[in-house]
């Protein structure tokens, strides 16, 4: 066999179809991924139809579409999981629905609402926010083929479902504030300009998050713990505006401070679990 045909050889992947092996494609987990892009697609759909000024519907209901893909994406990885449904295939379309769902439509909402009125900045803005959410997706990917006793357990950098959850959950948050009857101000223009810009730097950083995919519910937990969760699941009744960006911006600043905590703290928030399964999706 030619040295060129040998190395050719070489390079195809084990899984490939080119090994006469047929891509896999599991119903269920796909299913939702297909969702998510769905849904993504939708939001698009509505954030075309805002004309600016105080009539925030079309805005509200693209939001509401983001945040039905971020739950979508939630739940197909651990529905894969727990089928012990997971392929090569199941990753490469949630990255591609990612992108569409927690990149494209969040930075183009964010722009319709407030970056267009920065004339000189807005677009980079958002193209910015854009490309390092695309960095953020490949990263993971090639991250995931690697052996790690951590892969499955830790986000490097801040996962991009969550920026974008935090980008429309605050956009929302803000537009409750402000009330329905008039414009963004400034001050909250400036707030989500510099939200995305600080959201761009984190998907790309090597600050870990965990993924809170392997949390038993099962162990006793302490009294503060316990008080915890109550609490917010009590805020998200009562405010679902407040409730829902408090807890993103919770996980953003947990991730920064999480370092120095101490292990006991650490596994108090996360997981007890030590030895799982490792992960393939995000």
């Amino acid at each position: 066999m030619p040295e060129e045909d040998r190395h050719a050889e070489s390079k195809i992947r084990p899984d490939s179809p080119e090994n006469g092996e047929a891509v896999k494609i599991y119903f269920l987990p796909n299913f939702l991924t297909a969702g998510n892009l769905a849904f993504g697609f939708f939001a698009l759909t509505w954030i075309f139809q805002y004309e600016g000024g105080t009539d925030f519907k079309p805005i509200l209901n693209a939001i509401r579409l983001i945040l039905a893909a971020f739950a979508c994406d939630l739940f197909d990885g651990r529905l894969a999981r727990l089928a012990r449904k997971e392929s090569q295939f199941g990753r490469e379309f949630d990255s591609l629905a990612d992108m569409v769902s927690f990149g494209v439509a969040p930075a183009f909402l964010v722009y319709r609402v407030v970056l267009h009125q920065f004339e000189k900045t807005g677009w980079l803005i958002a193209a910015i926010y854009l490309v390092c959410g695309g960095i953020r997706l490949a990263r993971f990917n090639v991250l995931s083929l690697s052996p790690s006793k951590h892969r499955g357990r830790e986000y490097v950098g801040f996962p991009i479902p969550s920026a974008a959850a935090l980008v429309v959950s605050m956009t929302m948050f803000m537009m409750w504030l402000q009330g329905q009857d008039r414009e963004l101000s400034l001050l909250p223009r400036l707030a989500l300009a510099g939200l995305m810009i600080l959201l761009s730097i984190m998907m790309v950083s090597n600050v870990r998050y965990p993924t809170f995919k392997y949390i038993d519910w099962t162990p006793a937990r302490s009294v503060a713990a316990f008080a915890a969760g109550v609490a917010v699941v009590m805020l998200l009744a009562a405010n679902f505006q407040v409730g829902l960006a408090a807890l993103f911006v919770a996980y953003l600043l947990y991730g920064m401070v999480r370092p120095w905590l101490s292990k006991r703290w650490r596994r108090e928030i996360e997981s007890d679990e030590e030895n799982d399964e490792d992960s393939a999706e995000e």
